[in-house]
């Protein structure tokens, strides 16, 4: 990390940020003097990150008790920050869903629905609301958080992979519409990772092989900063 920190006077929305990448990414930017604003469905978690935050010495984070699925609570988002902040300097579309990998000709049509809505649908409407915030000020980014499935087939990855592939699409077509504007948009893929999800998909595995989300912030950190050229990029951190 470095001695002077890359994010003061940002201000930054993180979505699934109780736990896994999303926490790292949270604990990241506030010592790197962002203040952050935490989205995720359970306040015990928020709160946990935020007394992390805290007893390092940051600035107290906005907690956003927020299911990404309610979308009309999405849409309210950037109304909402505008009326508190006025601005917002960087979207990370971090949080997922993946329910249960099964091959496509048998899975579950009620899984489907929620994994797309999460993972896909959600970040279209984050986009939608806060993309006003974002391009009015002089230094915008976005980053969202994608995975090999999203990029190469995979079998038995059903809904979970069609939902990131349609979220490199759309990152993909939303970075070529903001070419000329101050806003940066780019896609990572952190690869294997210490999450419960990853847990989830990988019974077998032990839980101690992936690294830890927290030696995977660097990037996140360079691709937040206001001098980041980075513009409609796919950054893969690390083998799959």
């Amino acid at each position: 990390m470095s001695d002077t920190p890359r994010l003061a006077g940002r201000l930054a929305v993180i979505t699934g940020a109780s736990r896994g990448l999303g926490a790292a990414l949270a604990r990241r930017f506030a010592a790197e003097g962002a203040h952050v604003v935490l989205v995720a469905r359970t306040v015990g978690g928020l709160e946990e990150v935020d007394d992390t935050i805290r007893s390092a010495g940051g600035e107290p984070a906005t907690l956003l008790p927020l299911d990404l699925a309610e979308l009309d609570k999405v849409d309210a988002l950037g109304p909402a920050l505008y009326e508190r902040f006025g601005r917002l300097d960087v979207l990370v579309c971090n949080a997922a869903v993946l329910k249960a990998l099964s091959p496509v000709a048998y899975g579950d049509p009620g899984l489907w629905d929620p994994v797309l809505t999460v993972n896909l649908t959600a970040n279209y409407r984050l986009i939608r609301t806060l993309h006003p915030l974002l391009r009015t000020g002089p230094a915008g980014r976005v980053i969202a958080v994608t995975c090999t499935p999203g990029h190469v087939p995979a079998p038995f990855w059903g809904a979970y992979g069609v939902s990131k592939a349609g979220l490199e699409n759309l990152v993909a077509m939303y970075a070529a519409e903001t070419a000329t504007e101050a806003v940066r948009v780019n896609l990572v893929d952190p690869g294997p990772m210490r999450t419960r999800l990853r847990a989830t998909a990988y019974p077998g595995e032990d839980p101690a092989a992936p690294p830890e989300p927290d030696s995977l912030t660097d990037v996140f950190v360079d691709l937040a900063a206001p001098d980041s050229s980075a513009h409609g990029r796919r950054i893969a951190l690390q083998p799959s």
